[in-house]
């Protein structure tokens, strides 16, 4: 078991929808709290245990929507209700960075803090711990906003891209030249061949002070809403002072917000088995397939001379699959979803169809 640092914390951020699981994520009951994958735990389960062998339990922080706190508690009964930190409004990720960091650093002023996303796969535990601690004790020592970066395996047009500069500046921590959003697969296929661009996997490391001082200089309107709340900080009145200042915030990731315009951003090449599951291919990616390479989730679906599929159904339910190609199936109590694996990146567009035409009854 690693020594555990009282100096070192982690935020997930559990409070997306993952409309690009739908129709088996839903508002109500989104990817982070569902197994995805047929494990047996869920996705925010499997994100707690992995940070619990090096944090310590009182460190570990859930930043959610405060429509899904007692979700977050009943699925990690372990973790202290204040440490489930609910948001009254979605405003992307800069606002819960910004929160969870100046409620932190009330508490204590010498904090190192990863924020990771609650929904992502990572198959190799002991190198995530590595590469996390390696991060924590370069941010420690120096003024750094820093990510884990993954070796890109093949040219993936879903993923953002970090490109750094050559020579390392610590043991495997290098200086970021720049950050592409999703490229068109030409250039995906270029960032590959050059070496030097790694996937962003969205997993962030910094001081304290450090990030908070690069709010009061890149998004300062964000940062002074919560310098004026700090009084009201894990104190009894957080909730009413947090609930007005909130809905005030930009909508805007800490991507755009701070990563991209700031000078002293890093990263570390890692390679742990990442997955963002991000959609339904990666999922299909990561499961078992029979002998067509059709993944299926679910005891009475039956296939026949269909190839490459992903097919989830509910196990009482008898589902006939015959002749589909590349397709994901997706078999809910109250949607049936058939899509062309080539289009899925589409699922969050036709959510929004749905929501247009159909209301949010079946979101």
């Amino acid at each position: 078991m690693t020594q555990l640092n009282s100096h070192f914390y982690v935020a997930i951020m559990a409070g997306g929808i993952g409309s690009r699981f739908w129709p088996h994520s839903r508002t109500d009951n989104p990817k982070q709290f569902l197994d995805i994958l047929n494990t047996g735990k869920t996705l925010l389960q499997w994100t707690y245990e992995r940070f619990i062998q090096f944090i310590p339990k009182e460190n570990i922080f859930v930043v959610t929507h405060q429509q899904y706190t007692s979700k977050v508690s009943e699925q990690l009964p372990d973790l202290a209700e204040e440490n489930i930190v609910s948001e009254p409004s979605r405003k992307n990720t800069a606002p819960c960075v910004a929160y969870i960091s100046h409620k932190i650093h009330k508490q204590d002023p010498l904090a190192n803090i990863i924020c990771a996303p609650a929904d992502h796969l990572i198959m190799d535990g002991p190198a995530f711990t590595n590469a996390c601690l390696n991060a924590l004790l370069f941010v420690q020592k120096h003024s750094a906003l820093l990510t884990l970066g993954i070796k890109p395996t093949r040219p993936d047009t879903g993923y953002g891209y970090i490109q750094f500069e050559p020579q390392q500046v610590a043991d495997n921590v290098y200086q970021v030249k720049t950050f592409t959003e999703k490229p068109n697969l030409e250039l995906a296929k270029t960032f590959l061949q050059s070496g030097d661009f790694l996937w962003n996997a969205g997993i962030f490391v910094w001081n304290v002070k450090t990030i908070l001082a690069a709010f009061k200089q890149y998004l300062p309107e964000i940062d002074e809403l919560f310098e004026q709340s700090t009084f009201a900080l894990n104190t009894p009145q957080e909730k009413e002072v947090i609930d007005r200042v909130y809905p005030q915030c930009t909508n805007i990731s800490i991507d755009y917000g701070i990563m991209e315009k700031a000078g002293n951003v890093y990263v570390i090449p890692s390679n742990f088995g990442w997955s963002d599951l991000g959609t339904w291919a990666s999922a299909y990616e990561n499961l078992e397939k029979d002998y067509l390479g059709n993944a299926v989730q679910g005891k009475n679906v039956v296939v026949i001379d269909a190839t490459r599929c992903m097919v989830k159904a509910p196990n009482d339910k008898l589902v006939l699959l015959q002749g589909l190609d590349e397709f994901i199936v997706i078999d809910t109590h109250d949607v049936l979803m058939i899509c062309k694996k080539e289009n899925e990146q589409q699922i969050k567009e036709y959510v929004g169809e749905i929501k247009r035409n159909k209301g949010e009854k079946f979101l």
